[in-house]
């Protein structure tokens, strides 16, 4: 569910080879006409080959292409920079490994390239080389971006960054805010070297009518000043940038109504209530049998007394959006419908099993093994939402499954957080995500910005309470109330083996990492914290290190036998002798 300002643009651009035999410039814009207009904005691109380079003009072809299709690829729920950062890195990397067929770096697939995305009410940009953006405003224009280039004198250099140069790659990004009127300008070297910033702004200002004639206008009067490169620009103005209305808003939110209670028997549209799995004040949870079918899925309804609550039903409708977005063996699926809903509701897929809640009950003592799998599973699914820039941020036992065979499964998306959908704004408040005060990271209670190391943290009292035993709480039960900086400060951490002894004091360690109250201070990694529950960290052993027990059982053990077989043996001795 995408809900954005109505973004309005028109452009016009122009290229030549000029005094050169070949043009190796290459320019575009892709303007979508569906949802993508929301999802992922307006993209455009100018790259300028490096004449000296055999491949220049393929790299900026290559470049161009790959941006305005690839881009459209990436995940709806990614950011513009990480869309755009991770689309230009892969091109990169291709047009660096195409160039190791010459002799020379430099003289393989290389270009100057600066492209950017307008998304709701703000431009990003996304710049490597000597090309330009410039932002024209009220007649004055700004130049955004920085020329990489090395100057070895007065009168010499060379470019310093490009891309195909190298494998790593540093992109210049940026986001500014855009305004009704703006008209962003691009250009190559072959224009900004030879028209000055003045001229370049009375032009724009004289022919916003025709931006076609504008930029041929440009590149006449860069050629005319002497240019000897290849020139090339883009014009883009932002036409309309009108904010949807709160009566848009609540139009579209509420163009399919809330279903009516249910109850075993009934039927919506087509799917035939077994049961009723949970009803709460915010939504009824219904075991439902497919239609034509013997197919049991899960159906969720939003609850009644939200009929009239918008920022309730976007939340609502983005948990639908993110399931049938992210995959993975370890989060509960969302099922498409069968045919177009006449109400508001989804469909998942029946997990039968039990709860981590139900699961740890009846396993007041579990294996290590059986532990460590649980955590395993955990870790895979939250990896799968935060590879999309999704937060969970409620994980706790009561929204993990266990299935029949072993398998974990992460449920509930009700408050999940997308990076992608909060670059779109709406005209109203909203809600705040709603996590477990018991299981949520404090920077969420204190009103600073969450991370993946929330979830992490979210995690860690969950391992917490398996390798517990229990329900016990890293920080017992004033966790809940803290509500100040000052209030966690006061906060110490319970080491687990209060709860169980036998739980190694290295992974009493590395829980009290993954729980750290300061997520500076906590895992980085969801690997990293699963590797030091797998293995004892040395950082954890102590200056005496770990008794044999915990460093090498087997050894320990074999030890222990041929003691005991020592001492039968001299037990023998002494008998016989006696």
């Amino acid at each position: 569910m995408q809900i954005t300002p109505k973004l309005s643009v028109r452009y016009g651009q122009a290229t030549s080879a000029g005094v050169k035999a070949q043009n190796d410039d290459c320019l575009g814009v892709r303007i979508p006409r569906d949802s993508s207009l929301g999802s992922k904005g307006v993209a455009m691109i100018l790259a300028d080959g490096v004449s000296s380079a055999e491949a220049g003009r393929e790299a900026a072809e290559i470049c161009v292409q790959g941006f305005l299709s690839d881009y459209y690829s990436t995940p709806d729920t990614w950011q513009v920079k990480t869309a755009g950062h991770r689309v230009i890195v892969a091109i990169n990397s291709w047009l660096y490994g195409k160039g190791q067929a010459f002799a020379e770096a430099r003289k393989g697939f290389v270009c100057a390239m600066s492209g950017l995305v307008l998304k709701s009410h703000s431009l990003h940009y996304f710049h490597v080389g000597d090309t330009r953006i410039y932002l024209w405003r009220s007649g004055h224009l700004e130049q955004l971006t920085q020329d990489h280039r090395a100057w070895v004198s007065q009168k010499t250099s060379y470019l310093a960054r490009a891309m195909g140069l190298g494998m790593n790659l540093d992109v210049d990004y940026r986001r500014v805010q855009i305004e009704v009127g703006d008209v962003i300008f691009t250009c190559s070297d072959g224009v900004h070297e030879f028209v000055c910033d003045r001229e370049l702004a009375g032009i724009i200002a004289a022919g916003r009518s025709d931006l076609d004639a504008s930029c041929e206008s440009i590149l006449t009067q860069a050629l005319a000043a002497g240019s000897s490169d290849n020139v090339s620009c883009q014009l883009l103005e932002i036409v309309g940038l009108q904010d949807i209305t709160a009566a848009e808003v609540y139009q579209e939110l509420g163009r399919l109504p809330f279903p009516p209670p249910l109850s075993p028997g009934m039927c919506l549209d087509g799917y035939v209530v077994q049961s009723i799995l949970d009803e709460s004040p915010r939504s009824q949870l219904y075991l439902v049998q497919a239609p034509q079918s013997e197919q049991l899925l899960v159906m969720k309804t939003p609850s009644e007394l939200y009929n009239d609550h918008p920022a309730y039903i976007e939340r609502f409708l983005i948990e639908e959006w993110v399931g049938r977005r992210i995959s993975s063996p370890n989060l509960v699926q969302v099922v498409e419908k069968h045919a177009a809903p006449k109400f508001l509701y989804y469909l998942m897929e029946h997990v039968e099993g039990a709860t981590l809640v139900d699961w740890m009950r009846e396993h007041p003592q579990p294996e290590m093994g059986q532990v460590l799998d649980i955590i395993q599973q955990i870790v895979a699914g939250l990896r799968a939402l935060h590879r999309k820039e999704t937060l969970h941020q409620d994980l706790k036992p009561d929204n993990i499954i266990i299935d029949v065979n072993g398998v974990v499964k992460i449920i509930d998306y009700g408050s999940v957080a997308v990076a992608g959908l909060k670059e779109s704004e709406v005209p109203f408040m909203r809600q705040a995500e709603l996590g477990t005060k018991r299981y949520s990271a404090p920077e969420y209670t204190l009103g600073r910005r969450p991370s993946t190391t929330s979830d992490l943290f979210s995690l860690g009292v969950i391992a917490y309470q398996l390798f517990g035993g229990g329900a016990g709480h890293p920080y017992g039960d004033k966790m809940e109330a803290a509500q100040s900086v000052r209030d966690f400060s006061l906060l110490k951490y319970r080491s687990v083996t209060l709860d169980n002894p036998l739980v190694p004091h290295w992974i009493d360690s590395a829980l009290a990492k993954a729980v750290h109250l300061h997520p500076e201070n906590r895992y980085q990694a969801l690997s990293e914290m699963l590797t030091d529950l797998q293995q004892p960290n040395p950082d954890f052993l102590g200056p005496e290190g770990l008794p044999l027990l915990e460093r090498n059982p087997l050894v320990f053990w074999q030890a222990l036998a041929g003691g005991l077989a020592l001492v039968i043996l001299l037990l023998v001795v002494k008998i016989l002798m006696s």
